[in-house]
């Protein structure tokens, strides 16, 4: 990743005949937030490879080949290795003060924040879960992008995918939309649209591919970036750019990144409208399907039966 941000950085300053600062400056002015990257590092007599290692974003395991995309480049009979170029004082000021920002968890008053955040990225929870259900009212951060929006963040009896609380007669208990009485004949909408519909939902054990992960073309072709080509940004990031409400099994919008989604959930909810809202998306990138089950939501007593995908397609089927 850090490669990549490097290389796209000189393809600008090429593309654009201008200086590497110039050509950081520009991809900041692109990126909401203005996301600051050390640049005083990298001049034109360094690849991205050698950036990369010595901000020790990347590194070399002892024993193994050296990780790189670019040729290395040529060294001094006698330097200490590859990233001799770095041996100057004002880039190993630069370093260290990279190091530093990258330590920030440790300031007492962030140290709960952080790991609140490992938490909730390592067990695929919803980081802003009020009444600890497992369902979210807030859409990254593992939020209802990818499980069923929580209609009520303050009750833990109220979710997506449970039978419905006495026909929802007084509320919506179970998210989908459906609750109160027809007034012609006193029967509760829940019971007379969904009694004997076999509602279901359906639920993604997975990996980066269930979890629809994608980079977006144009942030990674110099000719097509602009500030409105990252106006998502933000957005992916904290969905660890993965993109579930397009995907293949759980996918709810349309999105020009995937074009029309037509996915399981889809399926189920068009033929029937009392599956609404009722989708899990328990994946994670990289990561071993058998560990995701534990962050399941379901209740065998007091919800619905669910369509559960073991899906091992991406890099389950690599390592073993």
């Amino acid at each position: 990743g850090c490669v990549l941000v490097v290389s796209v950085i000189e393809q600008l300053a090429q593309w654009h005949n201008s200086t590497v600062k110039a050509a950081m400056e520009r991809l900041c002015n692109y990126i909401p937030g203005k996301y600051q990257i050390i640049h005083h590092i990298i001049d034109r007599e360094m690849n991205a490879d050698v950036v990369c290692h010595s901000l020790k974003l990347c590194k070399q395991d002892p024993g193994q080949p050296l990780c790189h995309l670019y040729p290395p480049p040529k060294v001094r009979k006698h330097s200490p290795g590859l990233f001799y170029a770095l041996a100057h004082a004002g880039q190993k000021r630069q370093i260290k003060s990279f190091m530093g920002f990258s330590s920030v968890c440790a300031f007492p008053l962030l140290a709960n924040l952080c790991e609140k955040i490992k938490y909730v990225i390592r067990n695929k929870l919803p980081f802003e879960d009020f009444d600890g259900d497992k369902f979210s009212t807030f859409p990254t951060l593992r939020g209802y992008h990818w499980r069923g929006r929580d209609c009520n963040d303050k009750n833990t009896t109220v979710y997506p995918g449970r039978r419905p609380d006495n026909w929802d007669v007084k509320s919506d208990s179970n998210c989908n939309g459906i609750w109160g009485v027809d007034p012609k004949d006193g029967i509760p909408y829940e019971e007379k649209f969904c009694k004997g519909a076999d509602s279901q939902g359906v639920v993604l054990l997975g990996d980066s591919a269930g979890a629809h992960f994608h980079i977006p073309p144009e942030w990674m072709t110099v000719t097509q970036m602009s500030a409105k080509s990252f106006a998502n940004l933000p957005m992916a990031f904290t969905d660890e750019l993965d993109w579930p409400q397009f995907s293949e099994i759980t996918g709810f919008l349309n999105s020009t990144i995937g074009g029309w989604t037509d996915s399981l959930y889809l399926r189920l909810r068009r033929r029937n409208r009392c599956n609404h809202r009722d989708l899990q998306n328990i994946s994670q990138n990289g990561m071993l399907t058998a560990y995701l089950s534990f962050s399941l939501a379901r209740n065998q007593l007091l919800d619905n039966p669910a369509i559960v995908i073991y899906a091992t397609i991406g890099n389950d089927v690599c390592n073993g």
